[in-house]
């Protein structure tokens, strides 16, 4: 059997330092390159076509979710496994959604995260355990029932990027809230105006809170 290459994008050198000398300690992988950014994931990705990238999620440039889309889209057969600090639900999807196959913690013990990159290697999909019971616990559970929509002229994207902007964020903001790039932010402000017929950002706002959208979240 050949080594599982392997290319590491995270932007804090301990953690490459760290996860680098894990991989360098046990047989069958291989190391073979490392990025601090989205950007330079996507790029070495392309260029080195590892087996799996070990992903983080925010970096600076392209995030990793984005990341994960685009080196999916360009290089399928590579395997993006997540490993990072964040257990929210949006993350965990989001990651799912733009392709990758596995999920693990931070706080993950060694031989979990040697047990993912295999798995992943090997085209499975995996999770930690606390990721695992969020997963479950999604699919098991009954979709409440669906209010009347707002706004029906709206897609469902262009309704969160108007509830955002109910919410005073900036385009910057709305880009990184919703892992979309600040060109399609920008787009789908313009498709919000045109819909609704507002001229401005403050114009569309008043028209979201009188219809119930922009509360802050917490």
């Amino acid at each position: 059997m050949e080594a599982i290459r392997i290319l590491i994008a995270d932007d804090h050198p301990l953690f490459r330092d760290g996860m680098r000398g894990l991989l360098e300690s046990v047989s069958m992988t291989e190391v073979v390159g490392e990025a601090t950014t989205g950007d330079e994931a996507i790029a070495q990705a392309e260029a080195l076509l590892p087996d799996v990238v070990l992903m983080d999620i925010k970096m600076p440039g392209a995030n990793g979710i984005d990341a994960t889309r685009e080196i999916i889209r360009t290089s399928p057969n590579i395997g993006v496994l997540m490993v990072t600090m964040y257990e929210d639900d949006d993350f965990v999807f989001a990651a799912m959604r733009a392709g990758a196959r596995g999920y693990v913690l931070k706080g993950a013990n060694q031989d979990e995260v040697l047990r993912a990159i295999r798995a992943v290697a090997n085209g499975e999909v995996i999770f930690s355990a606390p990721i695992a019971q969020r997963v479950i616990r999604f699919l098991t559970t009954p979709p409440p029932a669906a209010p009347p929509r707002v706004f029906p002229e709206l897609t469902e994207r262009e309704v969160e990027v108007l509830s955002l902007i109910a919410q005073g964020r900036t385009n910057d903001e709305i880009a990184a809230t919703l892992f979309l790039s600040l060109k399609t932010v920008r787009n789908h402000v313009s498709n919000v105006f045109s819909k609704l017929q507002v001229a401005d950002r403050a114009q569309a706002a008043i028209r979201a809170r009188e219809a119930g959208l922009g509360g802050r979240s917490a």
